[in-house]
């Protein structure tokens, strides 16, 4: 299991704030300026920060007031996905000019198992800088590349030398580089986990390493045998080519609270048509309807309905979902978001959705 894992050459690229550097790209006006990608003051999420802004505490998922009041100098741009995703296709021709085994993560981040090139490369740093430079060239946009034998490490050195960095972990280097790192530094321990760790006395990849199995599945569940290999520096997850969707969905945040029925079948019918471009974009269809609604106060609930055979047409889409709505009827706070989602995913046509030393 684990000299499997020491047989790949594993690059995790990641662009560096992706959607604010586009921001910045095509207006100059924003260069050197902390820049937001997010919806509006009053009531935005922000979406990407670029670095200009991150010095001051501005994150992604953070609302746009907290952001605006930690840099007051901040400049809100409203998000262009369709630019986005074009520049993102055309990064991952870019990868795929080296190897067919690419795993997007998102529009910005993917890993890519190198280990049998196209172009027959033997290091996989030699790759990594090629494709960072191509990007340049092509996109006139700055990426972060990890080179390692596993998906754990190339993501933590991806993180290393942010921005426009590159940086190499080999199997030399791979434990003892995990043991130094704070748990809160590990990709998939997010802050609740980390805390939790560290009350039980694991501040480090070392103190995890210390730890048993049997202590860490008590505490962690399943997650408890993905903490101990990987705190010995050890991923055999394959980097996979294809990933399973799980579902495909639409929400929108409205700039004030919705009460009125016929204000919320109006903006559910643009979400759903929303869903079903999306449908039609990617050829899946799906079983499962699910209503999301947040209300004023935050409170999240969703309603779903699933059927023996896929929602087959957008007429449909929205007649479930209009039905999911209205049990909810009339609201007794307003309703800031409503978004709805299609699981228990196919493809169109009813098949399911398929979704030792190196030279590093």
């Amino acid at each position: 299991m684990q000299e499997a894992s020491l047989m790949r050459k594993v690059i995790h690229i990641d662009m560096d704030a992706y959607f604010a550097s586009v921001e910045q790209r095509d207006n100059p006006e924003l260069r050197g300026k902390p820049v937001a990608v997010g919806g509006s003051l009053e009531r935005g999420v922000v979406a990407a920060a670029s670095y200009e802004a991150r010095k001051f505490g501005v994150r992604s998922a953070m609302p746009s007031v907290t952001a605006h009041r930690r840099c007051p100098e901040l400049i809100l741009v409203k998000p262009r996905f369709d630019v986005y995703k074009q520049i993102s296709s055309q990064i991952r021709a870019i990868f795929a000019e080296h190897t067919p085994v690419i795993e997007p993560l998102s529009l910005d981040e993917a890993y890519l198992d190198v280990t049998d090139n196209i172009q027959g490369i033997a290091s996989a740093t030699d790759i990594a800088e090629r494709i960072k430079a191509k990007i340049h060239s092509d996109t006139g946009l700055t990426a972060s590349a990890g080179v390692s034998y596993n998906k754990f490490l190339a993501k933590l050195a991806s993180d290393h030398r942010k921005p426009d960095g590159l940086f190499v972990i080999t199997p030399a280097m791979g434990p003892a580089f995990v043991a130094a790192l704070a748990v809160n530094r590990f990709h998939g321990v997010g802050p609740m986990t980390a805390a939790k760790m560290n009350r039980l006395g694991i501040f480090t990849g070392a103190d995890l390493k210390s730890q048993t199995q049997d202590f860490l599945q008590e505490q962690f569940g399943k997650a408890g045998l993905h903490y101990y290999w990987i705190s010995r520096a050890i991923d055999d997850r394959p980097v996979c080519a294809s990933r399973i969707r799980k579902s495909i969905g639409a929400e929108k945040t409205f700039s004030h609270d919705l009460v009125a029925l016929e204000d919320m079948q109006a903006e559910l019918r643009l979400i759903v048509d929303k869903v079903w471009r999306l449908c039609e974009a990617t050829g899946v269809r799906g079983r499962t309807v699910t209503l999301k609604v947040k209300y004023a106060d935050f409170q999240i609930i969703t309603r779903c309905r699933s059927d023996t055979d896929i929602v087959p047409d957008q007429v449909t889409l929205l007649r479930v979902s209009l039905d999911l709505l209205a049990p909810l009827l009339p609201v007794k706070k307003g309703v800031r978001l409503l978004g709805i989602s299609l699981s228990s995913l196919r493809s169109e046509n009813a098949h399911a959705s398929r979704q030792m030393t190196l030279a590093l």
